[in-house]
């Protein structure tokens, strides 16, 4: 019997709309051990105790006390201090969705106090068009949220952020120093509420070993100053960290001073490791036995991966567990007007991965040589369904994130079939590859079973450093694929990247009019440019040689190592394009801005683009090369036909047909066909129905077509009859 209780933190600042999934997934798995464990988000929690009526009073309070020099801004807000105590309460509610009728009180726009933030609503008012009341009501009462972060940052806490804290401290920290100097520092105003909040929390669950999530670089200054705080006034407990930031930054981690604030820091899955830690905290294991973890042996860092243990399959970790969250408290809120951005900050969501690792997992930019990515494992379609019940009877909430790497485009069938069989009423979005296997009809039948949008990496918009980047596919090949989810009703947005190596100026002004085309025509609905970034457990930044780039330094720092920087001698000055990229692509996801010459978007002289106008419309106009195979599966996802017989005189002789009449959510429709065809269609689209458990193939179609009786089936098959069901949910997969 273990003896531990397990107290897994999540730190500021991750997403206010919902909780970051990992301590959910971990308490899942000790679930399944019949391990005790409780788990926070604190960052919620400082968020709610900040954005309130008393949260408010302390920080003018706070203010006022420290006699500043204000800007012109901050002084605005300081005077309205009353506007802003006095709506803060009855804001944060709307935003959690309990009080929705506000939002006719906020577009009045004299409710709310308006400093700087709201400046912009000038240059968005053409967004409302398309936005609600509450849309529109939840982006002011964003921006006065906003406003209020602007004076936190100026006055109490230069480091606060609402999805970030104290960012810069974790990004490409080689060395300990600066973070380590911060923590040496006075609590700020924000680590004053973070240690208030963990203080009764630590008092209430009373753990033997605490586990910090620290997913980004923004959580990391505050999981440090949790660490601190435990092992000062709980020195008996044990502290543990992980996550994707230890996962990627701190593989080659050797400063000692870390291990003031933590015992263990674990790598990559951290299901098996953190089992055999709590063995090792119950006396059942030496600590030389312990798996991927970093710990203090004679005041020295060790890496110690010497158990037997296996990494535990996917089907065995568990569903995770939401409970202890304060799912009702988390607030939507809407930052900017992209439709993707807005999925990621509005709106309650179970994050789920389909699939551990990526199963493509050949993108030269990755960190494909890390387990979390190099080892794909799917999990099975009827394992992810009892997983998706079990935990829309536990939250409440139907709408999934799958945080794929990239969800596997068969999977996703066999999910969606899966779905739809269960006549489950879910809303999923996902992240995918770009690649051909999604066909109008595979795309059909993902909209049918709730999926709403996907995303994905065009990355750079030319062939030519697609092949680089060993990404598997061609920008016309996008365009189809794109054009298929928009067809189907599914929003698209893509992740773009400009300054891969070699890449010069006119591959990025060519890719621009590649984008460009794309939101023109209307499949693409969403996007976002990235620079690019070397990490050394990538092809890139593993071998710089093969790409034609020098890293800039070889040396090892103490703490992370991941981000590295690097000579690129023939490219561009990469750098020079964000602005320009990142205006032109605002607009283009508005319908704006399509006609303007591209050099317009940037301040300094570009190339003329060599990319025809029309490029992107032919490759989408092109015939698909695609095949029915034998193979092939057909789904019929309408309802079933009412039938009618009726007689014709063709030349002389009685006609006998059958009418079949259709109906689905939006139309009716009719076909007729000879009577024993009619017969056996109502007969083979029932056995083919969505709902059945078998999957015919098209040969199995054949064969018991063929098994009736009845002659030439290819015929009757492609004929105008039969073809126009494809448009009402007669699908081959």
């Amino acid at each position: 019997m273990n003896t531990q209780k397990v107290f897994l933190i999540t730190p500021p600042f991750t997403q206010l709309n919902t909780p970051y999934p990992a301590t959910a997934y971990i308490k899942g798995f000790l679930n399944t051990k019949n391990i005790l464990s409780y788990q926070a988000d604190l960052g919620i929690e400082v968020i709610l105790s900040l954005f309130s009526k008393e949260g408010l009073l302390n920080l003018f309070a706070q203010i006022e006390s420290l006699e500043l020099d204000l800007t012109e801004n901050a002084q605005r807000i300081v005077a309205l201090k009353e506007h802003y105590i006095h709506t803060i309460d009855a804001v944060m509610l709307f935003l959690q969705g309990k009080n929705p009728t506000l939002s006719h009180l906020i577009c009045q726009e004299d409710f709310l106090p308006e400093a700087s933030r709201f400046a912009q609503l000038e240059e968005l008012d053409w967004a409302f068009g398309t936005m609600g009341t509450q849309d529109k009501a939840k982006h002011f009462a964003t921006l006065y949220l906003e406003d209020i972060s602007d004076l936190i940052v100026e006055c109490v806490d230069s480091h606060f952020g609402f999805s970030r804290y104290a960012e810069r401290l974790g990004r490409s920290a080689n060395s300990f120093d600066e973070l380590y100097e911060a923590l040496s520092q006075d609590y700020t105003f924000i680590d004053e509420l973070l240690i208030k909040i963990l203080a009764a929390k630590m008092q209430e669950v009373n753990p033997t070993l605490v586990a910090i999530t620290v997913p980004f670089p923004g959580n990391l200054y505050s999981a440090f100053r949790c660490g601190q705080w435990i092992k000062k006034h709980f020195p008996a407990v044990k502290v543990a960290m992980g996550g994707g930031f230890p996962n990627t930054e701190l593989r080659s981690l050797s400063d000692e001073r870390v291990f003031e604030f933590f015992d263990f820091i674990t790598l990559d899955d951290g299901e098996a490791p953190l089992e055999n830690l709590l063995e090792h905290l119950d006396g059942k294991r030496k600590l030389e036995e312990l798996k991927r973890t970093f710990t203090l042996v004679d005041k020295q860092v060790k890496y110690i991966n010497h158990s037997q243990t296996h990494d535990y399959k996917q089907s065995a970790v568990g569903t995770p567990d939401y409970a202890d969250l304060p799912l009702d408290q988390y607030i939507s809120v809407i930052e900017i007007v992209n439709p993707m951005h807005r999925m990621w900050s509005d709106g309650r969501w179970n994050k789920l991965t389909m699939a551990h690792g990526c199963y493509w997992g050949k993108c030269t930019f990755c960190d494909i040589s890390l387990d979390y990515i190099k080892l794909y494992e799917p999990i099975s379609a009827k394992i992810l369904c009892d997983r998706m019940e079990e935990m829309m009877a536990q939250t409440g909430q139907n709408g999934f994130h799958f945080v794929d790497e990239a969800a596997p485009p068969a999977l996703m069938r066999s999910l969606a079939l899966e779905i739809l069989r269960r006549k489950l009423t879910v809303t999923w979005w996902t992240n995918i590859r770009f690649e051909k296997s999604f066909t109008a009809d595979l795309c059909l039948l993902l909209k049918a079973s709730g999926c709403i949008a996907v995303s994905g990496g065009l990355e750079v918009a030319s062939d030519r450093l697609l092949e680089l980047i060993q990404k598997g596919v061609t920008v016309a090949q996008v365009g189809r694929v794109t054009r298929n989810f928009t067809e189907a009703g599914i929003m698209v947005h893509s992740y773009l990247m400009y300054g891969f190596p070699t890449q010069t100026a006119q591959e990025t002004i060519d890719s621009l009019e590649m984008v460009r085309q794309m939101f023109e025509l209307g499949i693409l609905q969403s996007g976002f440019w990235h620079q690019f970034a070397m990490t050394a457990h990538s092809p890139v930044g593993m071998y710089p040689e093969q790409f034609k780039v020098q890293k800039e330094s070889a040396k090892i720092g103490t703490f992370a190592n991941n981000d590295i920087f690097h000579l690129d001698p023939t490219g561009t000055d990469h750098s020079l394009f964000s602005d320009g990229l990142k205006k032109s692509l605002f607009n283009f996801m508005h319908g704006i801005g399509f006609d303007m010459n591209l050099n317009q978007w940037f301040d300094f002289k570009v190339p003329k683009t060599k990319v025809p106008k029309n490029y992107i419309e032919q490759a989408i106009n092109q015939e698909e090369d695609y095949t029915l195979k034998p193979s092939s599966k057909i789904v019929w996802l309408g309802t079933k036909p009412m039938t009618k017989l009726i007689s014709k005189n063709q030349k002389g002789r009685v006609l006998n047909l059958l009418s079949l009449s259709f109906h689905d959510k939006k139309e009716s429709f009719n076909i007729s066909v000879e009577q024993k065809q009619g017969e056996w269609l109502v007969e083979i689209l029932k056995e083919i129905a969505v709902s059945n458990n078998k999957v015919y193939t098209f040969q199995e179609i054949k064969t018991h077509y063929e098994k009736a009786g009845l002659e030439d089936f290819e015929l009757f098959w492609f004929n105008k009859p039969v073809n126009s069901l494809q448009n009402f949910g007669l699908l081959t997969l």
